[in-house]
């Protein structure tokens, strides 16, 4: 199995760390995010991996060399101009594997990765996607009214809870293949509307994990305090 890793962002919402390096490298005490994330990726079966990357790209080929400390084969993939969260496969369209992992390369969680590779085989899928369900609360007492502005209903702290992509997809290579053109930029949202217009069913999975957003100053040191108090949460054994 192969993985496409998408380690290109400019991480905006961590400046400013991340004006020095990229937001894959950002540590979580001794180990960067990016470390963690291939170490799972190993320990899933992926063999070979492709970093797509751009900002400061040479920092982190400098930290990942050609993957032999990951248990790895990593090869790169650099961008001359941001291509979206799904672009850079237009650039590994004869490279890419009959099927194939993307994964953000800042992606914090201790979901099984074998069992989405497992069941994406075995079910015979064209597009799998982990999904997370994240609530949202609202800080305020919730006003409703009318058109007139007459009270029609209070709701004090509203809660919604909604399934979200935690940014690890598995595709069939001929699934996706018509749809990607080098050099051409295309989100990944805007991948899966097209498969979906294909008539391609998409396989969201759900597991009982955790996943943390670390562009969110919370979950950020909430990963912090995990990584050093449960690191086996994230590596297992390796911990």
């Amino acid at each position: 199995m192969m993985a496409v890793v998408l380690a290109g962002g400019r991480g905006t919402r961590l400046l400013p760390y991340t004006a020095s390096f990229p937001k894959p490298l950002v540590p979580l005490g001794d180990m960067p995010v990016l470390e963690i994330l291939l170490r799972q990726l190993a320990t899933a079966g992926v063999t070979d991996v492709i970093l797509a990357v751009n900002h400061l790209h040479h920092l982190i080929r400098a930290f990942c060399g050609d993957g032999r400390d990951f248990g790895l084969r990593i090869e790169y993939c650099c961008e001359d101009k941001p291509l979206g969260t799904a672009g850079p496969l237009g650039l590994l369209r004869d490279r890419l594997g009959e099927n194939f992992i993307v994964v953000n390369g800042d992606l914090l969680t201790n979901f099984d990765i074998g069992a989405l590779i497992d069941r994406h085989r075995e079910n015979g899928n064209a597009a799998s996607m982990a999904v997370y369900e994240r609530c949202i609360e609202i800080e305020f007492g919730l006003v409703e009214t009318n058109a007139e502005m007459h009270l029609t209903g209070y709701r004090e702290k509203p809660r919604w809870s909604h399934l979200i992509s935690m940014g690890l997809y598995l595709f069939q290579r001929d699934a996706v293949l018509p749809h990607l053109v080098p050099d051409t930029f295309l989100d990944m949202p805007d991948l899966m509307r097209t498969l979906l217009g294909d008539g391609v069913a998409v396989d969201c999975v759900r597991q009982d994990c955790l996943w943390l957003d670390i562009g969110r100053p919370a979950d950020y040191a909430q990963a912090q305090i995990l990584f050093e108090t449960q690191r086996e949460l994230f590596l297992g054994v390796q911990a």
